[in-house]
């Protein structure tokens, strides 16, 4: 028997088919996500959820086959789509990126005279309501993933999780309540249930990617999970809410949660190091260069420490968007490429162990995904020695997909729990 796992990103679009015994990804597709739309807005940041809905239509055709027992899906938090009374679209997607809480408001801005950040659904619906933007159709708003299961099912309402709920701020969930009334908030789910059948094939109430890239990852209850990919994510297991300055208590479902410290720049700033140097290879050449990457982790294999102490926030955070990064304790000895390379690498990890410190476990298993933890074997390193411990890579790279997989299975009851669906998560030999 199969299930399948859909993963709705900013970028991309992916699906995976998997045996739901073995854990095999049997199949996997991953397609642009290419429904950006214009907008004289530099700060607004919006797609079109119909064609986002026609590329998941696609990746099913090539997905479906005998045997399908379940369906999940999850994918970008915090954005919001408005529909009408009959489900259809009514809006564009305001994604997660869009800039519009972060415009002046009242001697403040959006964002902050809702004590919330720019790109949170609620926000963005706050912006829109004050001009003017919430369309007369509009009765509900959802996030994209959510109006995804809703279309598969033939629904004409959204149902959406306790995951994505909270991320569109203004949640309290001591009291698993939002702080404000509002009318076009959609009906709000806490446990795993089936919300509808596509083609007579259970459908699971979608669920947040983080919230779903946490459930594909970690089959250890005490583990940590770490994420680098363009922002950079720590998550552990929590039964309980914490109140820490730079941590997040998201719902994970029922009454369990996930602690979460996010940086916004993550291996950007690894990035944007590589991107320096092959500016520099440029001025000197005039000629383009091929990616540095390979030899810039050839170039400190051996290194092993530096006096270099990189601040990698360039970004800001969501708690203070104007911060920025920087880079002291400058020398004659360690101003090397070697130098800025190890540092910029130690600041990712060292940056998220911080966060960790805050929660005040001990770590009882290391899982690391994304990107930047895959192909980055020195910052792998370099993790397992702040967190002293051996780092398991899970042997699917589609993550949020595959836990979305997981969740469902629990949905349709082919597996009893969450727990018992994660047994058969499997990691890649050690290397």
């Amino acid at each position: 028997m199969k299930a399948i796992g859909l993963d709705i990103g900013t970028t991309s679009i992916c699906g995976i088919l998997a045996d739901i015994h073995s854990g095999t990804v049997e199949k996997s597709i991953t397609l642009p996500n290419d429904s950006g739309l214009s907008s004289p807005n530099v700060w607004e940041k919006i797609q079109s959820p119909l064609r986002i809905l026609e590329t998941v239509h696609i990746i099913l055709s090539k997905l479906m086959c005998d045997g399908v027992v379940s369906i999940g899906v999850t994918g970008q938090m915090h954005g919001i789509l408005y529909v009408d009374a009959e489900g259809n679209a009514a809006s564009p997607l305001y994604t997660w990126q869009d800039g519009r809480g972060d415009l002046a408001f009242q001697n403040t801005t959006y964002a902050r005279f809702l004590n919330s950040a720019t790109g949170y659904g609620l926000v963005t619906d706050f912006y829109n309501e004050k001009n003017g933007l919430i369309p007369e159709t509009a009765e509900k708003f959802c996030t994209i993933h959510d109006f995804v299961v809703m279309k598969l099912c033939g629904n004409k309402a959204p149902v959406i999780h306790v995951s994505d709920a909270a991320s569109f701020g203004l949640y309290d969930l001591k009291n698993n309540a939002f702080t404000i009334v509002n009318d076009r908030i959609p009906e709000v789910v806490h446990g795993v249930q089936t919300v509808g059948y596509y083609k007579n094939i259970p459908v699971t109430v979608a669920i947040g990617d983080n919230q779903a890239s946490f459930i594909g990852s970690v089959k250890d209850q005490n583990a940590v999970l770490v994420n680098v990919g363009t922002g950079s994510q720590i998550s552990v297991l929590s039964d309980e809410i914490y109140s820490v300055r730079g941590l997040e208590t998201r719902p994970l479902y029922d009454d369990k949660y996930i602690l979460v410290g996010s940086a916004l720049c993550g291996g950007r700033s690894f990035a944007a190091l590589e991107c320096f140097f092959r500016e520099v290879v440029f001025l000197a050449t005039k000629e383009k260069c091929a990616s540095l990457y390979g030899p810039m982790l050839d170039a400190i294999d051996n290194l092993k420490e530096t006096g270099l102490i990189f601040d990698n926030r360039f970004c800001g955070t969501r708690e203070m968007p104007d911060l920025r990064g920087s880079i002291q304790n400058i020398s004659l000895e360690n101003f090397t490429p070697e130098n800025f390379i190890f540092g910029s690498l130690y600041a990712i990890s060292d940056e998220l162990f911080q966060m960790y410190q805050k929660t005040g476990k001990t770590c009882g298993a290391l899982v690391g995904s994304g990107n930047g933890i895959r192909k980055n074997k020195k910052l792998r390193q370099m993790f397992e020695a702040a967190f002293s411990c051996k780092m398991n890579i899970p042997n699917q790279q589609e993550e949020a997909s595959f836990g979305a997989m997981l969740f469902s299975l629990a949905g349709a009851k082919v597996y009893e729990s969450i727990e018992e669906a994660q047994k058969i998560i499997q990691y890649e030999e050690t290397r």
